[in-house]
């Protein structure tokens, strides 16, 4: 039986999600609390990696067990022995050839900045000190959901072969006075993607390029002519959505 979990966690004590052999990873804290609690060897797929220091508000995964588990019992216990942050929130039965990761059908992050310097946000948002133009930002948002090759934004030398990416959403908002999100959403998300596209936005935003500059990084497809990586705290991974399968 294949079992999907949906999990939050900071990702600021962690190497990313994905299980490595010299660092620590949530997948791995996950498995080994999984196996546990099952008492056999439990290992999950997750529906997409999130990198180091990155959050989640709802990462799914998946993983099997011939068993049926008590849901309101299995979350009591797999959140009684997994750290504080790291929280399991809800686990469903799925049909047994459903995948994490290869039915997921759009994923969603969200980038938090902070205007205001808060000590009860640190780690959790980026501090800018400048302002905010929205108008601009926006602008800069509706040019990306209209390209699909994100090489220019890629991580330098990862694994990748295809840097195509259907964006379907990006908008940049207020969520109050001294806090600015900037969501995005697509069917996939290439390695410091999200981070290397805000990063370049927020040289926009500050004037040392215009809309016309911007459109050329997107097409010279080279990650030396876009902007810096913002902060890997203000990252999270809103959601992973589906088709009505589930």
């Amino acid at each position: 039986m294949r079992y999907f979990i949906y999990i939050s966690y900071l990702g600021t004590n962690y190497h990313g999600w994905q299980v490595q052999e010299n660092a620590l990873s949530i997948q791995q804290i996950l498995n080994n609390s999984l196996s546990k609690i099952l008492k056999e060897d439990i290992k999950t797929v997750g529906a997409g990696r999130t990198d180091t220091g990155v959050h989640a508000l709802n990462q799914v995964a998946h993983f099997d067990f011939n068993q049926v588990l008590d849901n309101n019992d299995f979350l009591y216990k797999i959140n009684s022995i997994l750290p504080n942050d790291i929280s399991v929130n809800k686990i469903i039965k799925v049909q047994d050839d459903f995948h994490a990761r290869f039915d997921a059908v759009e994923r969603r992050y969200i980038y938090k900045i902070n205007l205001k310097k808060s000590p009860f946000l640190y780690g959790l948002t980026y501090h800018y000190k400048n302002k905010i133009n929205l108008s601009v930002l926006n602008k800069a948002s509706k040019i990306i959901v209209s390209n699909d090759n994100f090489k220019s934004f890629c991580k330098s030398k990862s694994d990748v072969k295809n840097y195509i990416c259907n964006l379907t959403f990006a908008k940049w908002k207020k969520s109050d006075d001294d806090t600015v999100v900037f969501e995005i959403s697509a069917d996939r998300f290439l390695r410091g993607m999200v981070r290397a596209i805000v990063g370049t936005m927020l040289i926009l935003n500050e004037g040392k390029i215009n809309l016309s500059d911007f459109k050329k990084i997107i097409f010279k497809n080279d990650r030396r002519n876009a902007g810096f990586s913002v902060f890997p705290g203000g990252l999270y991974l809103k959601e992973v959505l589906y088709s009505n399968k589930l």
